[in-house]
């Protein structure tokens, strides 16, 4: 399995070739245009999503920031997967157990980096946008038709998007 900016997992791939990572730059340029423009309106929508992904190196910051032994922390909040990535544990299939009453994040300076990147840089919506630099077939608006329309970031990015790749493309190397 190849693995892009040590966190974007790339399934059904062995390696990266530099003619993809080229346009896997420009995708994530793409992406984190989003980021920098419209910053988190902490909705808490994003906070409700079924995997919600903490790297190794990030468990001891977010116990301590949730105020948690790490011991209990890893108990209580994070499950293994069968594939080697962490997931914070939310019980009852309920929001991210550190999501407030106010729908605010309460450990957000210390919140795990999938968290900062949501949606903007996330594997699914990353991979759409390399999908529609590569192929000029593919449209971007059928392969963003899972996003939530209701969602402050998602209309900010529908909005835009075919622009933006239409933009980019030729910097591409097919």
């Amino acid at each position: 399995m190849a693995v892009y900016r040590g966190k974007y997992i790339l399934e059904g791939l062995d390696e990266i070739t530099p003619e993809m990572e080229h346009n896997l730059d420009i995708a994530y340029d793409i992406c984190l245009s989003y980021k920098d423009n419209f910053p988190c309106e902490m909705c808490g929508r994003c906070c409700h999503q079924p995997n919600i992904i903490i790297r190794p190196e990030e468990i001891e910051r977010v116990a301590s920031a949730a105020n948690v032994p790490l011991f209990m922390f890893q108990k209580q909040y994070i499950v293994e997967m069968p594939d080697g990535r962490f997931l914070i544990n939310k019980l009852n299939d309920g929001p991210c157990p550190f999501l407030g009453d106010d729908n605010r994040c309460t450990i957000w300076k210390d919140r795990p980096q999938i968290c900062d990147d949501f949606p903007y840089a996330v594997s699914m919506f990353m991979s759409r946008v390399y999908l529609a630099l590569t192929n000029p077939d593919a449209d971007i608006m059928k392969l963003t038709a899972y996003m939530d329309m209701k969602w402050p970031c998602t209309k900010v990015i529908r909005r835009s998007i075919k622009k933006k790749i239409e933009e980019r493309r030729k910097d591409v190397i097919l």
